[in-house]
């Protein structure tokens, strides 16, 4: 029996090897590892069985794994949006099969501009890589922010500016961060004249990710969106010069075996756009910067990089006289003045910055980070104006057409600022970075050291008809008068920490975000704790789609313009700094998707995001121009809600065209009314279209366009209760003509000076080509009867910029 039993036992086991072997024989396993170029593993890239539904996506280490039946033949197909398609063709196979494939990238060419997408967005940052944004018809002077302005959810009304909106966020809800590091902009701008140079050097950029909300917990406490910028550190020696009517660059980046150094200047002047407003006079507007970027590793395991910024940004302005008709063909008015004064600005800056990476492998590593901004600003001004506002009547008759002049007002008023800023915010952070199987685990903490000091002294006489404003019998009043001296010394906490996990489901590939940032800051004693967490799904039944859901706490930590409290008695305004002011806090609800699909077989990609800001908190801000005056109390709660759209791909075979269409609603609960907050921009639509001519590709053509809705707005030293108007909508079109003189990226040419120059470009650009009067803001009017007149301000008109690119 105990025989008979060894025997079944035996033949059981020899069943089971045989089936064991004939199951091997019968299914094949292909693993393998997918890289860039550059070595680097890329994580969810797709790998599929052509013609069948069998496929997988790379993890975090670019590793895959596919079972697949044996058969005669198998194209395995490796692709990822952004780079080459590769295939690889197996002949038999049998047992585990190693392929290792390196995906090129795939640069998309659109008017200068080289948009490679590096992975497929599967979080709330998306991931754009910019180079030589020079080439687009840009009134800024080809800025960083002019391109992420035409992007879904954000909104720029002002060509002089490089401030821009996101999704009902004010110009200061946004975080900006270069290398890592949190970047300031100059505190007492006003107007887009004096903004002078955007701190991001486009020359330099290598990456950029921008998110419009649901962001992760590694950054700031900002309220609205991130920008967040990595400088590239050039492989060999490039270089480059620019020029046009708006100013000038050069950019040059050295490399060694372990060190690696570029370096940019910076020159602008927008005298010839300010010769198209309305008000004529001697502008003088001088803005120079000059950045660097080092990087040395000694060896694999350690890092050392530098950065160094220097600005100077001095804006003159003796104004002459300013024409402005405005109103309706049956209401035609016309304001007319004449000014004496001069108006004198001056922003300096310097910025540093310098890191210690440790690695421990290609798994862990550790940063120590520290950086000093320092800003001094003048802002100072005197000038007087005589005006007059005249009602233009039209009057016809058999032989020609007559404008009569009636004068309703004519007055006089006096503008005075002596305004001087000075501001050191000094960093020290150390932030980790470790990849635990299919985890990354991110995490920093930040002491942050402030020092502002100020003296603001402003004030505004009006008279009207002889009399002074407000009319009083016992002297004369002004009607505008403030006065403020300040200083604050304080030190800001920080911490965050945050995990991604990757995996593959019976669902599809998923990566799932969650973190925890806490703050606290020593002035007003609170303690900011924000959850966030974010989830996407690649569908295994249908790879073409990406689905996300982020949500968050958000909070706006106040910065010198939010605290400073304005108490105004008798038109006599002072300035307190309010120790009892509390964080804006902003949660977050972000539902998005995209669509990768060919049309007329060519790429492209839609995307939607439909989301819902649920704010407190608030502190209520009016808009002048570009200067923002808040209450500096916590005084009114609201939302933001909407859906953004964008349609990326070839509207032009091999070009990159894109549009993007967006509404929202936002409003804020003040003294129990409901009011649409300044940023309420109920709808915006952003084109870019790039073509070129046909059997010719020197030529290119870019053109840029923008509509958006108007914003409210009410007089000036009002409160929001008054902004009971609203702009008109803005509309404006710039187009660009670019022509390769030089084509020398083969290096064809080795005869000469020609033989380093890589390419040269020479352009034509115009501004604004429909010469539409969008109006930037208003200057307020107040005759006797204190009656007002809104004087619009009007943007930039119709100009032609001629620019000249070379690259080494």
């Amino acid at each position: 029996m105990h025989m008979k039993m060894k025997r079944c036992a035996g033949a059981l086991l020899v069943y089971i090897v045989m089936a064991t072997q004939l199951c091997a024989q019968t299914k094949t396993k292909i693993v393998g590892l997918v890289s860039d170029e550059k070595g680097a593993p890329m994580e969810i890239a797709n790998v599929h069985i052509a013609g069948t539904l069998i496929g997988t996506v790379t993890n975090l280490r670019g590793r895959y794994s596919l079972t697949i039946p044996s058969k005669d033949s198998v194209m395995v197909v490796y692709s990822m949006l952004g780079y080459q398609t590769r295939k690889k063709l197996l002949r038999n196979p049998k047992g585990v099969v190693v392929l290792n494939v390196t995906l090129p990238d795939l640069d998309y060419q659109l008017e200068g501009v080289t948009i490679t997408e590096r992975k497929r967005q599967t979080g709330s940052t998306s991931q754009l890589h910019l180079k030589n944004a020079r080439l687009m018809p840009d009134a800024s002077g080809g800025s960083v922010e002019s391109f992420i302005a035409t992007q879904a959810g954000v909104s720029s009304t002002n060509e002089l500016s490089s401030q821009y909106n996101v999704r009902g966020g004010s110009f200061d809800e946004n975080s900006v961060y270069i290398n890592g590091i949190e970047i300031y902009r100059p505190l007492l701008i006003r107007s887009g004249q004096q903004e002078g140079l955007s701190i991001i050097n486009p020359d330099m950029v290598g990456k950029i990710g921008f998110s419009a909300g649901g962001y992760e917990a590694k950054y700031g406490d900002k309220m609205s969106s991130v920008l967040d910028i990595t400088y590239k550190k050039p492989e060999l020696m490039e270089a480059s010069v620019a020029g046009s009517l708006l100013g000038g660059s050069a950019y040059i980046g050295l490399s060694r075996k372990h060190f690696s150094i570029s370096s940019g200047l910076r020159y602008k002047t927008s005298r010839y756009l300010l010769g198209s407003l309305d008000t004529k006079g001697e502008y003088s507007p001088q803005f120079l910067d000059y950045q660097t970027y080092v990087s040395w590793t000694p060896s694999q395991r350690w890092e050392v990089n530098a950065m160094g910024y220097l600005s100077q940004n001095n804006y003159d302005f003796v104004p002459a006289d300013r024409t402005t008709q405005f109103g309706t063909l049956e209401n035609l008015k016309e304001y007319k003045v004449y000014f004496d004064g001069k108006e004198k600005d001056l922003f300096q800056t310097y910025f540093g910055a310098l890191s210690l990476t440790r690695h421990f492998g290609k798994a862990h590593q550790i940063t120590l980070q520290s950086s000093v901004f320092k800003t001094n600003e003048e802002e100072t001004y005197d000038i007087t104006g005589e005006y007059w506002l005249n009602s233009l009547d039209e009057t016809s008759s058999d032989d020609a057409t007559t404008t009569q002049n009636q004068t309703e007002g004519v007055g006089t008023y006096m503008e005075h600022a002596r305004n001087y800023l000075h501001a050191t915010v000094m960093s020290f952070s150390v932030k980790g970075n470790h990849k635990l199987g299919a985890h990354q685990v991110d995490w920093g903490v930040k002491l942050k050291k402030e020092k502002i000091k100020d003296q603001l002294r402003e004030w505004e006489m009006r008279d009207s008809a002889g009399y002074s404003l407000p009319y009083q019998s016992d002297g004369i009043k002004l009607i505008y008068n403030l006065a403020s001296k300040n200083e604050i010394k304080s030190n800001r906490y920080s911490f965050y920490t945050q995990d991604t996990y990757r995996f593959s489901s019976k669902w599809g590939y998923v990566t799932v975000n969650a973190g925890i940032r806490a703050s606290y800051w020593d002035w007003n004693k609170e303690l900011i704790v924000s959850p966030r967490a974010s989830i996407s799904l690649i569908p295994k039944a249908n790879e073409n789609f990406t689905l996300r859901l982020a949500a968050g706490v958000y909070y706006q930590a106040p910065f010198y313009k939010e605290f400073r409290d304005t108490v105004t008695v008798n038109r006599n305004t002072t300035v307190t700094l309010n120790k009892q002011i509390k964080s804006q806090r902003s949660i977050h609800f972000v539902a998005a998707g995209d669509y990768k699909f060919k049309a007329m077989n060519r790429p492209f990609k839609l995307t939607a995001e439909l989301y819902y800001k649920a704010l407190s908190n608030l502190v209520p801000y009016n808009v002048d121009n570009v200067r923002i005056r808040y209450y500096g109390q916590n005084l009114s709660s609201g939302y933001a809600a909407g859906i953004d759209l964008k349609l990326f791909g070839e509207f032009v075979p091999k070009t990159d065209s894109w549009i993007s269409f967006s509404l929202m609603k936002t409003e804020e609960k003040l003294n129990n009314q409901w009011l649409p907050r300044p940023t309420d921009q109920r709808f915006n639509c952003s084109l870019f279209f790039s073509d070129y001519f046909a059997h010719n590709d020197r030529w290119k053509m870019s053109l840029k366009a923008s509509v958006a809705g108007g914003l409210p707005f009410g007089p000036p030293h009002t409160g929001r209760e008054e902004s009971v108007y609203r702009t008109p909508t803005y509309k404006r079109v710039d187009i660009g003509m670019s022509y390769r003189l030089v084509n020398n990226e083969d290096k064809h040419i080795q005869l000469g000076f020609s033989k380093y120059v890589k390419n040269i470009w020479l352009g034509m650009d115009v501004f604004n080509i429909l010469s539409i009067n969008n109006v930037n803001s208003y200057y307020w009017i107040t005759d006797i009867r204190n009656q007002q007149s809104a004087v619009p301000n009007y943007l930039t008109g119709r100009q032609l910029n001629f620019r000249f690119l070379i690259e080494f």
